[in-house]
This record gives C-alpha cells, sequence and structure tokens, in this order.
C-alpha cells in the first residue's frame, strides 16, 4: 500500500498540486484560469495516448461498409461473424479497446485534482471565479449544465454517421454500438447529476476537457454522428 501510495503523490497528486500552484499565481491568482490552464495541460500531455484511439476510431467509421458486408455474409452464423471482424480488425490496425487507457488516465488525474481541492485549496487560495466559489458546489447549475451538454456532443460524436444498426446479428461492432447508443442519454444526465454535487472546480475542469476532448475528435473523425442533427438544425 505504501508503494502504491508513494506512486500515487509522485505521479499524480503532487505534480498536479504542482502545477496548479504555479500557474496560479502565473494567472495573477485566478484559480479557475489555472485550473483551464492545467486542463489543457493535461490533455496535451496525454496526445499520445489519446490520438491512437481516435485514430482507430476512425478506421472503424471508415470500415462501416465492410462491417455491413460481414453481416450480411454470415447473418446466421455469429462465431464466424466475429471471428471475420477480428481478423479485419487486425489487418487494418484498429484495437477496439484502445480508448479504455486514455480514459482511465483521465480519470485518476480528476481523483487527484478531487484530492488537491479538499486537502489544500479550502485555504490560501483565491476561491473566486466569475460568479463561483471554485471549492463550493455551483447552485447555478450553469457549470453542470455545460457540462452535461458537452459530453452529449461528444458522445454523439463518436458514433458512426449514417449508422443503421442491424438487431439479431450480433458481432462485437454491433455490441459496442448499441452500449454507445444507450450511453447517449445517460452518461450526460449523470454528469449533470455528478456534477452537481462536486466542486465548481472541479465542473470547471471536466467541461475544459470534454471540450478540448470534441476539438480534438473533430480534428481526427471529423463530425461523425453528429452529422444527422447537424442536418436538421440547418433545416
Amino acid at each position: 500500500m505504501k508503494i502504491l501510495a508513494g506512486i500515487w503523490n509522485n505521479f499524480f497528486y503532487e505534480p498536479i498540486l504542482w502545477l496548479l500552484t504555479i500557474l496560479y499565481n502565473l494567472s495573477f491568482q485566478n484559480l479557475g484560469l489555472a485550473i483551464i490552464m492545467v486542463t489543457v495541460l493535461i490533455r496535451v500531455a496525454l496526445l499520445p495516448l489519446i490520438l491512437p484511439s481516435l485514430r482507430s476510431a476512425k478506421k472503424m467509421q471508415d470500415l462501416q461498409p465492410q462491417m455491413a458486408n460481414l453481416k450480411r455474409r454470415f447473418a446466421h452464423d455469429r462465431k464466424k461473424h466475429t471471428q471475420e471482424q477480428l481478423r479485419l480488425y487486425k489487418q487494418h490496425g484498429i484495437n477496439p479497446a484502445a480508448g479504455c487507457l486514455p480514459n482511465l488516465v483521465q480519470i485518476l488525474f480528476l481523483i487527484a485534482l478531487y484530492q488537491v481541492f479538499f486537502s489544500t485549496l479550502s485555504s490560501g487560495f483565491n476561491k473566486e471565479f466569475l460568479i463561483w466559489d471554485l471549492t463550493k458546489k455551483d447552485s447555478t447549475l450553469i457549470l453542470p449544465i455545460l457540462a452535461g451538454i458537452s459530453q452529449l456532443i461528444l458522445s454523439k460524436m463518436m458514433l458512426p454517421k449514417n449508422r443503421t444498426p442491424v438487431k439479431g446479428q450480433g458481432g462485437m461492432e454491433e455490441a459496442v454500438y448499441s452500449m454507445q447508443s444507450q450511453m447517449l442519454y445517460l452518461f450526460p444526465i449523470m454528469t449533470v447529476v455528478i456534477g452537481w454535487q462536486f466542486p465548481s472546480g472541479l465542473v470547471l475542469y471536466w467541461s475544459v476537457t470534454t471540450i478540448f476532448s470534441i476539438i480534438q475528435q473533430y480534428g481526427v473523425t471529423g463530425v461523425g454522428g453528429l452529422e444527422s442533427w447537424l442536418r436538421v438544425v440547418k433545416k
């Protein structure tokens, strides 16, 4: 346990506290700006982990016609369909689980920032940012709603565009799509509910990191599943 605690302090807690303190002083003791800058720096540092997962998602979107063809060919042989799907993934260098590690690391940073807030920032820092006390939860719900909306946009972008699910044929790709569809609205709602309970500073961090993720997602895969919503708005 001491080893794990040492790793946690050396690689997550203390670096974030040190970086946040430096940026707080550089931003004329503006904690909100310091959190935004920390968020951007963390996202940039995670780029080597994030970009492969985004490129893998883009490849999966590009393979949709071939995926549909596999479903037609092996509509009544789920095992063979899954095998051919995995072979296709391997052939194009796709790892369906590529996004797990970046998400895990991002959650670890969020936990570390949470600890920094409660153990250190409750005193000695200017906690005011615009209309918020960043160490208290947002009673206006502005930040939780912003976090939820940005999460909804990101979740929709991660879905393939022009994707029509075919029921009853199974396969890994179908299972992934089904899970993404179910989480499309559930995760943003959970984000709002949880964000309402967290200090505003953490919700600010989550909002900024999600917006940054939207920019990264657009740069690699385009609007993705958001295209259907954009067509409705244009009408």
